[in-house]
């Protein structure tokens, strides 16, 4: 009997110790309307968002303090109404819930839980979830250009080249400092896609910046290029000991050109929903934007 307990004993540590190896995924209904539209569903067990969100980060508190690595994930209704669907599955069952939120662990967007608060955590992920949308829309619109008539070359993959080598100049072209850029090109419904890229520039060159933020900024800006859409580019600098500095492009004839200071202070002032003026934040300076030398096929770029 000794033996037994012992081997019992050793084998429910065992199973600790790897429970601790498996990763685990979490779903969370972000917003109140996606909360709303689950509680339709009987064997939903919440009433209110408040609660269920206290009970989400306890819940992944609780994972963190096993040692188990942890991802958040949107959970999304509609979507999971179509996975049921699709895969003959009763929706008002927490089985169906676990296999929709195994699926999105797949293939969906999904942000590392590292201790933040659940009210810190949420933004961030809706973020996340937002640019990886705005990729693959981006994307597609890439796809869809084909080869160009005059010179046979791919029209998305030329466009690439030139957002890639117009993020570079930009760059280069401002120099030193801590720079935000905001890439915006419309898009076909009401909304139109926007890119945000933080970049770190050092005094010896050094260039810090987010690798995915990138490739969807310069994604979003190929898309511009390669439909010929009217869009723009803004971009604010922070240096030690120097006023904030905002500057703008406007994309036009496939790459972008410098607006003068009178321009970037009225898109930089002027709310973009309503069309109403903003007062100018202070200790802020608007200049106008920088020339860019425009890429030929010499470069080793073609023009679109």
């Amino acid at each position: 009997m000794a033996y037994t307990r012992n081997g019992g004993n050793r084998g429910l540590a065992t199973r600790r110790a790897l429970r601790r190896e498996v990763p685990s995924t979490v779903a969370v209904l972000a917003d109140e309307e996606d909360f709303a539209a689950m509680r339709r569903y009987g064997s939903f067990m919440f009433d209110d968002h408040a609660t269920y969100l206290r009970q989400m980060e306890g819940l992944l508190r609780s994972l963190a303090s096993q040692g188990t690595h942890t991802s958040v994930a949107l959970f999304d209704p509609v979507g999971y109404e179509e996975f049921c669907a699709e895969s003959h599955l009763d929706p008002d069952t927490p089985a169906s819930r676990t296999r929709y939120t195994a699926e999105v662990a797949a293939t969906g967007t999904r942000v590392t839980y590292e201790g933040q608060p659940i009210r810190r955590l949420l933004p961030q992920l809706v973020n996340e979830a937002e640019q990886q949308a705005t990729w693959e829309y981006a994307s597609s619109l890439l796809t869809r250009g084909g080869d160009c008539a005059s010179c046979g070359e791919d029209i998305g993959r030329a466009s690439f080249a030139r957002a890639t080598q117009a993020l570079r100049q930009l760059i280069e072209a401002v120099g030193p400092g801590t720079h935000h850029l905001v890439c915006s090109v419309p898009a076909e419904g009401a909304t139109p896609l926007v890119a945000v890229l933080h970049a770190e520039h050092g005094d010896g060159g050094k260039l810090h910046l987010g690798e995915a933020a990138a490739l969807v900024f310069c994604t979003v800006l190929a898309a511009g290029i390669a439909t010929d859409r009217p869009g723009g580019v803004v971009l604010r600098t922070a240096a030690p000991g120097r006023r904030d500095t905002v500057r703008g492009w406007s994309l036009r004839d496939g790459w972008l050109r410098p607006l003068s200071e009178a321009e970037v202070f009225s898109a930089y002032c002027t709310d973009a929903r309503t069309g109403e003026p903003v007062p100018p934040e202070p200790g802020v300076d608007y200049r106008a934007g920088l020339h860019l030398p425009e890429p030929t096929e010499g470069d080793g770029h073609t023009t679109v």
